[in-house]
């Protein structure tokens, strides 16, 4: 009895050995599969990139991979001719043809870039915000290919400027997540602050109003605009007070408010106290904006009298008297005949006379 148990025992122990002793062989024997499509990271194609279940050999180099951001094909009879060089037989090819290998990689974009270098130049020695710089390289910054490890921000590492010249040179780091040393890129090139300016679209002739239309936005260096450049919304409605030509940035020096009297226009005077109004025709003789003292004739008594503009065509005459004005006032003030101010007068009510 005791015989027959330990041969059974026996018996189930060499077959579960057996058993575990398969399973490994299955595992080591498992068939490697050809992959359609290929990603690395590295500069570098491995053959356990090109197959699954490579097995020791995975480690192995036998490519280099296309450039950064870059994908290639190769040919399926050439990949198993590098496979069986490192003894990897009986690949399942899956009746590919070819396979395709891309590389990963970081890119960086122009603008990226232009941006890192403006606000690493941003307020230095006299520069404004990064926004207003106009930067020139010296060598195209378009965009940038990096290693994919290569993940970090961009950060200055060094910054050069001359002030004189508008010169500057500028270095870029971007750290590595494998622990390699950051990649740098060094960029030079000149440097000017912009301004937003108000700029003519075509030429206008001295005392002209400014229409919408004659009026684009458009950034100029500021050493060419000053400190006194015109904003679109100021412009529009004002006069040119010389000649102007067509892309010429406006100042506010160049405008003025427009002239709502011209010389040799015919206008309205008017002349208001307590009690009396008067109005009267009159001739400019000289042109003025609003709050302007210019000379008028009168038409009807060939005075020249003083007044200050109101308005388009008007002009108000006042006297340098602060008692209430009486007709001789008025007749003083405007030049006009009596019998206008008599007209004023009839509509004045009158108290009955005491008897």
């Amino acid at each position: 009895m005791l015989v027959r148990s330990l041969s059974l025992a026996i018996a189930l122990l060499a077959a579960a050995s057996a058993a575990a002793l398969g399973q490994t062989r299955d595992d080591a024997i498992a068939t490697p599969v050809l992959r359609a499509n290929v990603t690395v990271s590295g500069d570098l194609v491995r053959i356990g990139d090109v197959i699954d279940n490579a097995g020791p050999s995975a480690g192995i180099a036998i490519y280099r991979a296309p450039d950064l951001g870059m994908t290639g094909t190769l040919p399926v009879d050439r990949v198993l001719t590098a496979l069986r060089a490192h003894q990897v037989i009986g690949v399942d090819t899956r009746d590919l043809r070819e396979i395709s290998v891309t590389r990963l990689a970081r890119t960086l974009e122009g603008k990226d870039i232009e941006l890192a270098v403006a606000r690493a130049l941003e307020r230095r020695n006299g520069l404004g915000d990064a926004a207003n710089l106009g930067l020139t390289f010296d060598r195209d910054a378009g965009d940038v290919r990096l290693d994919a490890a290569n993940s970090g921000a961009l950060h200055p590492a060094s910054v050069r400027y001359d002030a004189r010249n508008g010169r500057f040179d500028v270095t870029l780091e971007i750290s590595n997540d494998g622990g390699a040393a950051p990649v740098k890129l060094r960029f030079a090139g000149t440097v000017i602050e912009t301004v937003e300016a108000a700029v003519l679209a075509r030429g206008v002739e001295r005392n002209e109003v400014l229409k919408a239309s004659d009026v684009v936005i458009e950034r100029r260096p500021k050493a060419e605009v000053g400190n006194d450049a015109a904003r679109r919304d100021r412009a529009v409605g004002m006069q040119a007070r010389r000649q102007l030509r067509a892309g010429q940035a406006l100042r506010l020096a160049d405008l003025a408010k427009p002239d709502l009297v011209q010389r040799d226009q015919s206008v309205t005077l008017t002349y208001q106290a307590a009690g009396l109004y008067l109005t009267i025709r009159g001739k400019a003789l000289e042109s003025g904006t609003e709050g302007d003292v210019v000379n008028v004739l009168n038409l009807q008594s060939k005075r020249t009298i003083s007044g200050v503009v109101t308005g388009r065509g008007q002009v108000s005459i006042t006297v340098a008297t602060p008692r209430l004005p009486d007709t001789s006032d008025a007749t003083s003030a405007i030049g006009a005949a009596p019998v206008a101010v008599a007209a004023a007068n009839a509509n004045t009510p009158v108290s009955p006379k005491a008897e």
